[in-house]
């Protein structure tokens, strides 16, 4: 990713001529310190004063912002900056802005061209770029403006963004529709199939946060799970239609329906998983989630979800996949309790019906008795009319 620069000096406090460098925080520190005569743009005292401006006020700012300068590019930032850069800080100032922006430059590097070559700023809402800023291709959104800087004979000489991160904002945003919609798919739901069917589907509409899941539910049959749905492109070996002692487990049933989630290695399992949006970067990962009913001390299922290659599994990652599993939790617990209900609902009627035709049956009876009762005894005998008369009404 770039060539790293091997230009740094101890840090120096900004001589007279470097004035404009003094303060900026871990960014100004970087600027004095390093050899700016072995970059194209030499030392600094003989920097066009529209250089030495736009410089300063982008090491005063608050706001994150990054600037390319001259027919080499070279890279500047802030330090309100510093975090999209990520692993790359050490290296990135001076170095050329095509190298430190190498996998997102078919994206933005069109954009450079418009502001360098027609002096025509642009502004992009919430776009996503993945930035290597981590160490591997992160889903990432940034809402920002390009716009020209210009040198002291109002030339276009570079490149000035003015940049606002909002990836928290969009993945957050994604994740409440997707409770929200396993929230409304629960409504209506008459049977626990039904149930893990239509939650399931929820998850596969979202592939960018769960690129694969299945549920496995604890019963009688098979004590450690049997296999409710599941959704993505997920080898058989990983989706056992039942988890029984002593049978293959690659989710770690065996060890104990823990209650607390888990992670599970992908590669350890020996199987990869393609990630469907982006087949060329496997899933590594994924979260076992124990389902836990209404007022049920032992989980009733558990989720197994994918981890997005292209996504940290951080605090709020975590806590996304734990409100999920509550909402499994609460949509299959009230499947059960309908199909409870349904079920002595149905054994009442099934009651109430062979009552009513063993009754039946006794009145059919009778009425045939006392029909045939006047042939035994005389009809004569007034006992006999009497009980003929009891027994007919």
């Amino acid at each position: 990713m770039g060539r790293k620069h091997s230009t740094l000096r101890p840090a120096l406090a900004a001589t007279p001529a470097q004035d404009f460098l003094s303060g900026g925080g871990e960014v100004g520190e970087r600027l004095r310190a390093l050899n700016w005569s072995a970059t194209p743009l030499g030392p600094p005292e003989h920097w066009p004063q529209s250089l030495k401006t736009i410089v300063r006020v982008m090491l005063d700012s608050r706001y994150a912002m990054w600037m390319l300068w001259g027919p080499d590019l070279t890279f500047f930032c802030n330090d309100a900056y510093l975090p999209t850069v990520g692993i790359k800080r050490e290296w990135v100032l001076g170095a050329r802005a095509d190298k430190v922006w190498e996998e997102i430059w078919p994206d933005i590097g069109p954009r450079i061209s418009q502001v360098l070559e027609h002096g025509q700023a642009t502004w992009d809402e919430a776009l996503l770029l993945f930035l290597e800023r981590s160490g591997f291709p992160e889903e990432t959104y940034h809402t920002f403006s390009y716009s020209p800087v210009y040198d002291d004979a109002s030339r276009i000489a570079g490149m000035l963004c003015v940049v606002t991160e909002v990836t928290e904002r969009i993945i957050g945003e994604r994740h409440l529709r997707v409770l929200r919609d396993l929230a409304a798919r629960a409504s209506g739901i008459e049977s626990v199939p039904q149930a893990c069917g239509r939650l399931i589907g929820v998850l596969g509409e979202n592939l960018l946060d769960v690129p694969f899941s299945c549920l496995y539910l604890i019963d009688e049959a098979a004590p450690l799970g049997r296999l409710a749905s599941h959704q993505g492109n997920i080898p058989e070996r990983l989706r056992p239609r039942t988890v029984t002692q002593g049978m293959d487990d690659p989710w770690g049933l065996g060890a104990g329906i823990r209650q607390e989630p888990y992670i599970v290695s992908l590669a350890e399992l020996g199987r990869a998983i393609p990630a469907p949006l982006w087949p060329e970067q496997p899933i590594s990962q994924a979260m076992v989630l124990p389902i836990q009913g209404r007022g049920s001390a032992e989980p009733i299922g558990v989720l197994v979800a994918g981890v997005s290659p292209r996504r940290a599994l951080d605090d709020s990652y975590r806590g996304f996949f734990d409100l999920v599993a509550r909402q499994f939790g609460a949509a299959i617990a009230d499947a059960q309790a309908y199909e409870a209900e349904r079920q002595r609902a149905e054994a009442l009627a099934a009651i109430d019906r062979a009552k009513t035709t063993f009754f039946s049956n006794v009145a059919a009876e009778t009425r045939s008795f006392s029909a045939d009762w006047p042939t035994i005894v005389p009809a004569s005998s007034k006992i006999t009319q009497s009980f003929v008369v009891t027994l007919s009404g």
